[in-house]
């Protein structure tokens, strides 16, 4: 968990995360320097919880990169300080790591706090024209009953491999926060690794407690990431026929900031993400040195319906076949099935 300035949010995380029906595992909270007094509102701590103290603001990608390099652990199991966990959350997740084995990602069926009848997101989508979303965000709940194929988590409740997270560099830091998510899916995918949304391990999600839903800052980093993530994801054949259409999204956006009140941060967004170019032109090229899936692949596991980008609708894949029999592997690294 990272929290700054989390308010209220993050003892009750803390409360549902302390009271779950799987008790082993540790629980790493990174202040990242709050001023709000959240974190002080816990009082004693859970004995499994280690404090991390990196005494300035690393944003949500470093602060969660630190967790993961101190943390213990086979799998990495990232929580909002916002997203408040049922009961039963990480069962869910520990029986899904052990019947379905061909799975590194696992994204959480996200609720929304005011009203848990609808959804914040099922898994995160991908249009390749740089443009991801929550599925099914504001959708009824109940449509979501049974576990689908998705690009990938969103990680205010995602859960990942250890292994396969550090194999491909965890979070890239300079996102700072935001669209962090699905540049690491994006990564993960393109080197042959899967997500798998979960439709029984729920939280409930209030969202942008920190930075402010609609905030000159969110539309700053969403801006800037998304054209960084789409720069060092695309597949060479893909970033050809799909950059004029990218740059002609970005300029359309940018023509009616005036008219929304936003030009400033996304004309900012822009210069800063070409300022960077030569940085994110060799990220790529080490990106799509090692990937191992071809372009058709990639291309699949994107969505392209333009009806799905607008209504932000899920593109979730059932799978082919259903793994019953748990493999020996728990959300701990435990080498024996426990019952």
């Amino acid at each position: 968990m990272v929290a700054y300035n989390s308010g209220h949010f993050l003892t009750e995380c803390m409360r549902a995360l302390t009271a779950q029906t799987f008790e082993d595992f540790e629980i790493l909270l990174v202040d990242n320097a709050s001023s709000d007094g959240a974190v002080e509102a816990l009082g004693p701590l859970d004995p499994r919880v280690r404090l991390l103290s990196p005494g300035q603001n690393l944003g949500f990608a470093a602060g969660n990169n630190l967790a993961a390099r101190e943390a213990k652990g086979k799998w990495l199991a990232l929580l909002n300080p916002d997203a408040i966990a049922a009961p039963d959350w990480l069962t869910k997740v520990d029986d899904a790591v052990r019947r379905y084995p061909g799975f590194t990602m696992f994204g959480s069926t996200q609720l929304r706090a005011s009203d848990p009848t609808l959804l914040d997101g099922a898994g995160d989508h991908y249009h390749p024209l740089g443009l991801a979303w929550r599925g099914g965000e504001g959708g009824p709940a109940e449509t979501v009953d049974t576990d689908a194929e998705v690009f990938g988590p969103c990680a205010a409740a995602a859960i990942y491999r250890r292994d396969t997270f550090e194999r491909v560099g965890g979070f890239a830091e300079s996102f700072f926060c935001y669209y962090e998510d699905v540049d690491l899916a994006f990564r993960l995918r393109l080197a042959g690794e899967r997500c798998l949304q979960l439709a029984q391990a729920r939280v409930r999600h209030v969202g942008s407690v920190s930075a402010g839903a609609g905030s000159a800052f969110i539309r700053y980093h969403v801006t800037r990431n998304r054209i960084w993530t789409f720069l060092r994801g695309m597949p060479d054949p893909l970033l050809f026929a799909m950059l004029p259409t990218l740059v002609a999204s970005l300029l359309l956006r940018l023509l009616l900031s005036p008219i929304i009140g936003d030009f400033s941060p996304r004309s900012r967004a822009i210069i800063d993400a070409l300022g960077d170019l030569p940085r994110v032109l060799r990220e790529r090229r080490d990106i799509q040195a090692t990937r191992k899936v071809g372009t058709l692949d990639a291309a699949r596991f994107m969505t392209w319906s333009l009806g799905k980008l607008i209504l932000r609708a899920r593109d979730a894949r059932p799978l082919a076949c259903d793994v019953t029999e748990p493999p020996v592997q728990t959300i701990n690294g435990v080498d024996d099935a426990k019952p």
